[in-house]
């Protein structure tokens, strides 16, 4: 698949998703997000793929939906969906609450990291909402660009914006729409490291590879479905569940695998998932 909008390649178990409209700032069109969701469903379900770094080329990560988009959609008063035949995939989920965008980002099954480089705004900003985990170049900047614009939170960062720092927190940057620095977002908790200037991509692939010869892809997508599917659910519910699926993760190889090459000191030869 040849992509117009997006660059896409692996190397080390790590898939790459580099949004390539630097002269916007990265910002989204229709186009633009359809090959994001095609290229998520390949890497997720190709075998030797492990995790996916998202990132942005040139000065930004992403500046949130296009202007000429944003025109449009002003002008018109409502929104339009754009479909694109030849990206068009299929994502399964046991939880229905996960296949709107970005929502579908925590139906995945192998972790997604967003590598935020620069400038980080609007549905940016709600993209690398619900990645996993957040690496920030120093210099890198967050702002959400609703409120300014007439806008309500959308595409489900009310959601999940308040579970990473907090509703209070999640608030001020909603209400107030300014500039966060990659030190703030640390402190408050939405970014999980902070990485010298022009690093944030090659610390987040390095960290995709640093488990990818030591840890079993299955508990990987395990972990990840026990976190999102029990936010909203009781203690005992979840404890339920996770009893559940530990019987089932008993009877695994990878938990053979993962005794015996501990045993005989030597890395572990997992299943791979796809």
């Amino acid at each position: 698949m040849e992509y117009q909008e997006i660059l896409y390649g692996t190397s080390d178990g790590v898939a790459t998703i580099t949004i390539n409209r630097p002269d916007t700032l990265n910002a989204l069109t229709s186009l633009t997000q359809a090959e994001i969701r095609h290229a998520l469903f390949i890497s997720d379900t190709t075998e030797e793929v492990v995790g996916t770094v998202i990132t942005g080329s040139g000065r930004g990560f992403c500046s949130g939906v296009d202007m000429k988009s944003l025109g449009k959609i002003s002008d018109d008063g409502k929104r339009t969906e754009e479909t694109f035949e030849h990206l068009e995939v299929g994502f399964e989920s046991e939880n229905k609450n996960f296949e709107g965008s970005p929502a579908y980002f925590l139906a995945l099954k192998k972790p997604l990291i967003a590598a935020i480089n620069g400038a980080c705004a609007g549905l940016g900003f709600s993209y690398a909402t619900f990645c996993d985990m957040r690496f920030m170049d120093e210099k890198a900047k967050l702002i959400t660009s609703f409120s300014p614009r007439g806008l309500i939170a959308e595409h489900g960062t009310s959601w999940m914006l308040p579970r990473i720092i907090g509703p209070s927190n999640a608030l001020d940057l909603m209400w107030s729409s300014r500039r966060v620095d990659a030190n703030e977002a640390y402190r408050i908790g939405y970014a999980n490291r902070i990485s010298k200037n022009g690093e944030a991509l090659k610390d987040a692939q390095d960290f995709v590879k640093s488990f990818s010869k030591t840890v079993a892809p299955y508990s990987l997508m395990m972990m990840k479905r026990q976190v999102y599917q029990h936010l909203n659910k009781e203690l005992g519910i979840a404890n339920i569940e996770s009893t559940s699926w530990m019987d089932e993760s008993l009877k695994r190889e990878d938990f053979k695998e993962g005794i015996n090459s501990f045993l005989e000191k030597r890395l572990p030869n997992f299943k791979k998932i796809k």
